[in-house]
């Protein structure tokens, strides 16, 4: 089993030869292959940049001026716009409070007993004697008076 073959590639062609271009390349000096070449300035070049820098300063220093014309003329829907978004973001976060609370086990059925123990508290406190819906009722005009600002007994 000594017998082994070998084959040769023996191309019928030669490729030709290509040379390579010599690149010299001169490291004298540091940053001579990226040279600047700016053009000169001139007046007129120095003229257009005014022009087209000048409306952006005046622009720039008016900007407080139109700020401010803009917060007096629009002040209360800017307040009601600003407290509608805090409201939001307040939500959210609450929700996502609760929502992480909820994750929690044994915390979310402890807060529904706790939730079904004040109900019956409150039915058996307030709701079930006459008696005490009238206590409840009479808080509840003080109170009502308090945040309306009109006479309690009036109903």
């Amino acid at each position: 089993m000594e017998s082994e073959q070998k084959s040769e590639y023996t191309p019928k062609e030669e490729a030709p030869k290509v040379e390579k271009p010599k690149v010299d390349v001169k490291v004298d000096q540091p940053g001579a292959l990226a040279t600047n070449k700016t053009p000169p300035t001139n007046a007129s070049t120095e003229q257009q940049w005014q022009e087209w820098v000048q409306p952006v300063v005046d622009f720039l220093s008016q900007l407080p001026e139109y700020t401010s014309g803009f917060v007096q003329r629009y002040q209360q829907p800017l307040i009601v716009l600003a407290l509608l978004l805090s409201g939001v973001v307040t939500l959210k976060i609450t929700l996502a409070v609760l929502d992480a609370i909820n994750g929690i086990p044994l915390l979310a059925p402890i807060f529904e007993l706790v939730g079904i123990g004040y109900t019956g508290w409150f039915v058996w406190r307030y709701l079930l004697k006459v008696e005490t819906r009238q206590e409840l009722s009479e808080e509840f005009n003080v109170l009502k008076g308090q945040v309306v600002g009109k006479d309690s007994k009036q109903g």
